[in-house]
């Protein structure tokens, strides 16, 4: 039942089945409209038609049979049954007579024949259980019946009308299928490209030809795209020569503090404030950094996690408690993944402690779901507000009030996201039920991605 739903949901929501069965519901409104309209324009015309055919073969029929020598009826009978399928038979009281179907044609037909033949001319669609179209006539003061076949009465069938209209149908429904993929198409390559744009990938230049608003779309992402390309790399190019300019004298500073005559109080705040800077501007250089695909490999989450927390716990303000699942492989690049370890165990430490004993207790737990391996790491501090929990995965982003954080660019969360997205992966935040912060992490594991 959950994959019925799945696909009924996927047909609900995709354009090209919704386009696909909006024409195809127009087109076979349109067929079965123009049936109904057809056969109710033309049952008059029809009518009168076979009618006329009907008057014609009685009145050759009765004159044949009335001008013939009487030694030659009997031949004549035969050659009209062989030849031309007309059966005379003599009209008897006794005969089981049943009415000819009501195809809505019949009414018209038998007022046309009894204005020409005669208002006493009968009908029948079987005559002693010999089905076919009879009709009754006059000789003299005997009267007759004339037997035609049905097919030469009744026109197009039911059968051949419902043929027609499906084969016309699934013609139709061929076309549908063609102009909903000839409209859907250039928007489900403008969707994929959207994507890879919003995972960090350089898409291909989409096809700029087509209907003037496809080409204009098309041309417009592309311009886009190679905008925010150029964006990057400016940023990029920016940031890292900042920082690179910045290290310079900042070493010069580092070296000046230890050769001057300072206090040790004084030195020691120097040098924490120097080391501060120094590591803002290696979050700097860190969120710069082009992603590295060239390292990509499979990576075993579970020995990662291990060493990550058996490096944490050697610190004298943390606790972790961890529930690490076996034999957890990603694909990714080991050096960022361990950097997204760290960094969230850092941002536990500095900002999780607990408010009573100054201690940071974490707990890190790791498990498969799916395809996907789930990485969560909680702290049990003070938390952030509802509001503010969004803010926290922007760049430059500090929550001071939140999270008691004085220092930093507010580039931590920003760059672990980042990471996350390169690895096609997803992060979300939310607060502990017991206080703090819990940082949920979702990344297909090693073949999930085909």
């Amino acid at each position: 039942m959950p994959f019925i739903s799945n696909q009924l949901g996927w047909l609900k929501s995709g354009l090209f089945w919704r386009t696909f069965f909006l024409l195809a519901f127009l087109i076979a409104a349109s067929i079965l409209a123009w049936v109904a309209s057809f056969r109710v324009v033309e049952r008059e015309p029809r009518a009168q038609q076979m009618a006329a055919q009907v008057i014609s073969i009685v009145t050759i029929t009765r004159a044949a049979l009335t001008h013939s020598a009487p030694d030659m009826r009997r031949e004549l009978l035969f050659d009209l049954a062989s030849n031309e399928g007309i059966r005379i038979y003599p009209l008897e009281a006794t005969d089981v007579v049943e009415p000819p179907a009501d195809t809505g044609v019949m009414p018209v037909l038998e007022a046309y024949v009894k204005a020409r033949l005669g208002g006493s001319t009968k009908f029948a669609g079987s005559v002693n259980d010999v089905a076919g179209f009879w009709v009754s006539f006059m000789i003299e003061e005997d009267e007759y019946w004339l037997r035609l076949d049905r097919e030469r009465i009744e026109g197009v069938s039911g059968i051949q009308w419902l043929g027609w209209g499906t084969t016309t149908l699934l013609l139709s429904l061929l076309g549908a299928v063609f102009i909903s993929r000839l409209i859907n198409q250039p928007l489900a390559r403008l969707t994929t490209a959207t994507r890879a744009v919003a995972k960090g990938r350089m898409p291909d230049p989409l096809p700029e030809r087509g209907p003037t608003e496809i080409r204009e779309a098309n041309g417009s992402f592309n311009q886009m795209v190679a905008d925010l390309n150029r964006v990057e790399s400016d940023r990029a190019v920016i940031l890292a020569g900042i920082s690179h300019d910045l290290r310079t004298p900042l070493a010069r500073m580092q070296l000046e503090v230890e050769m001057a005559q300072l206090s040790d109080e004084a030195r020691l705040g120097m040098q924490s404030d120097l080391a501060q800077m120094d590591a803002i501007i290696g979050q700097f250089l860190e969120y710069a950094k082009p992603s590295d695909t060239a390292n990509a490999a499979s990576v075993n989450l579970t020995a990662l996690l291990d060493e990550c927390t058996h490096e944490a716990s050697r610190l004298a303000d943390v606790q972790i408690h961890s529930e690490i699942a076996k034999d957890v492989n990603v694909f990714g690049n080991a050096t960022e993944l361990k950097r997204v370890v760290a960094n969230l165990i850092e941002n536990a430490r500095r900002y999780g402690k607990t408010p009573d004993t100054g201690i940071a207790r974490i707990d890190i737990a790791c498990k498969l779901q799916g395809n996907n391996a789930v990485l969560e790491i909680a702290d049990h501090g003070t938390g952030v507000p509802d509001s503010e929990i969004e803010r926290l995965l922007r760049p430059f982003t500090r929550l001071d009030t939140a999270r008691g954080q004085a220092n930093g660019a507010g580039l931590g969360l920003a760059i672990v996201d980042r990471i996350v997205k390169r690895h096609h992966g997803t992060l979300k935040l939310s607060n502990n039920p017991g206080g703090g912060l819990r940082i949920r992490i979702s990344m297909p594991i090693t073949g999930a991605l085909g």
